[in-house]
Parts: structure tokens; sequence; C-alpha cells
């Protein structure tokens, strides 16, 4: 290929990555409106030959036969195809086992290769703030700010998250802050239900290591993968529910994510009693509870 066309399947490539087609279906394209059946091999070439008869019977002044649906095969040489959605999903599950400390578990998720969207993110987003913290709060997915910075909310909205914590008398030293989806989407679009799946374990196992007395899901998507329900975050919100870490329950609540405040500056009324209800939880329970002193561990 020279250099001209290597740099346009280049851009063109990156425009389907910033588009959210992360796959290759196929490697030969198919109008599956045009009412054609798979051609069997046996079928595939026992037709052309057909063809090639019929041509030389009927002479030059005879009508062309129609084209032949060529189908490629695969060979052993042919790269293989990226795993499906459950091969994902168990392999995910079977890497956050084995880590042992949010350090392996970073590792881990450094190299893991079963979600599409580590190809097009810049950075890993792990986690920021105190792992011994007695709080832990986990929202969707990072933003361009945070793919950029390696760090979750970082931008506009986590800058109201940090008003939000000091409102109680927490900062990033006193709380431990984390996205259910570690990459960011390209465009920044949502996650597919498959992402989150493939990401799933890998958040609850952080969720495990890090121990916290509360949990707190910032939005719907968050609330849904981790507590699973599915109403409303308006009738979601401000509710105490229960998280299971497979060894203890941890107290959970859900509240409005901070992006979805900055579009809807009214409903911080509501994220305020949300962030009280918090702090009295903490107040009412004994320091420890699983999880270490609120020391910074760097």
């Amino acid at each position: 290929m020279i250099p001209g066309q290597s740099r346009a399947a280049r851009d063109i490539l990156t425009f389907y990555v910033e588009n959210g087609v992360d796959a290759v279906i196929g490697e030969a394209p198919i109008d599956r409106l045009a009412g054609h059946a798979p051609v069997p091999p046996a079928a595939e070439e026992a037709g052309a030959a057909s063809a090639v008869s019929r041509a030389g019977e009927s002479g030059a002044g005879a009508r062309p036969a129609p084209p032949t649906l060529i189908l490629s095969r695969r060979t052993e040489s042919d790269p293989q195809p990226l795993p499906g959605a459950e091969e994902a999903v168990m392999a995910a599950r079977a890497a956050a086992k084995t880590a042992r400390s949010l350090e392996e578990l970073r590792s881990i998720l450094e190299t893991f290769e079963g979600c599409g969207l580590r190809a097009t993110a810049k950075r890993l987003v792990f986690a920021d703030g105190n792992p011994r913290a007695r709080v832990m709060f986990v929202g969707e997915a990072p933003g361009k700010e945070e793919d950029l910075e390696g760090l979750p909310f970082v931008g506009p909205s986590g800058q109201l998250l940090n008003l939000m914590l000091a409102s109680i008398g927490l900062d990033r030293t006193r709380a431990y802050i984390a996205n259910i989806i570690p990459w960011r989407p390209p465009g920044n679009r949502d996650p597919s239900t498959h992402e989150t799946q493939i990401c799933l374990p890998f958040i609850r196992r952080q969720i495990e290591l890090v121990d916290p007395e509360v949990l707190v899901c910032l939005g719907k998507p968050s609330t849904a993968a981790l507590l699973g329900v599915v109403d409303g975050i308006r009738r979601t919100r401000g509710r105490w529910m229960t998280y299971h870490t497979g060894r203890r329950e941890i107290r959970a609540m859900a509240t409005f994510h901070p992006a979805y405040l900055l579009r809807s500056p009214l409903e911080k009324r509501l994220a305020w009693r949300d962030m009280l209800a918090i702090k009295k939880a903490l107040s009412a329970s004994p320091q420890g509870g699983g999880s270490g002193p609120d020391e910074p561990t760097g």
C-alpha cells in the first residue's frame, strides 16, 4: 500500500472508531436485503464451473450469466475473531478473581484485552482518592478530561463532586472514587450493555478490596449495574439499599450524577439531602467496619 493510501486507511478507521464501530462482522459485504441464500462451497464451485460451460456453448452473442455470490472462506492463517460476549465476560470474571490487591487489579486491567474500549481510550482511568476511605463513590464512565489525565471526575462534573464532598466535610483524601467502566467510550457515547457486563467483575472486585462502609452510586447506570435497580434516578435516589460483596453487606445509596446536576441545577437541593444522609450514616457507624483509617496512601 502506497503512503497516501495508508494514511487514508488510517483516517477512515479512526472515523469509524470515533463513531463507535469497534468490531468487524464479516470479511465480505453481503446484501441481506437481496434475498440471496448463502451458497455452500460445493455448490459455489459447481455453479462457477457450470457458468463457464454455458458461456462456451452459447457463443459470444449470448446474454452473460448472472454473477455468482462468492463467499470468502477463512483459512488457518487468517486472524481469529474477537471473543464473543460470553467469553469476554467469563474472562473478566476469572481475571478479576485473581486480584489480591488494588495494585494487582489495576495491573490486570492494564493488560486486559477483552473489552474493545481499551483500544480506543488513551489511558486507563482506575480510581482516585483514599483506598482505605469509609465511603466509595462510583460513576459510569470517564470523559475526555478523565481520559487525558487517567483520573476519574477531574472535569467540570469532578469539580462539582469536590464541592459536594466538601459540603459534608470530605475531600479526596477521605473518599474513594471510581467508575463502572475504566476506559472512555469513543466520543463520550454511552457504554453498551456488553461493555458494562465485561467491566462489571472488575468494579465489583474493586469494591470488595476497598470494603467501604458506605457505597454511593452516582447516576442511574451505576445504580442499575451495581444495585440492580432500573427505576429512574429521581425515584431511586435518597433510599438506603444493600450491596452484597459476597462476604458482607454494605449500605448503599443512589444520588444524581454531578454531570446531571450541571444540566439540572434545581435538582441540587435533592442531592444536598442525599449528602446529608451520607454524612449521618458515616457519623453513626463506628469507624473501621472493614475499612482502615482515613489516611491517604498515595
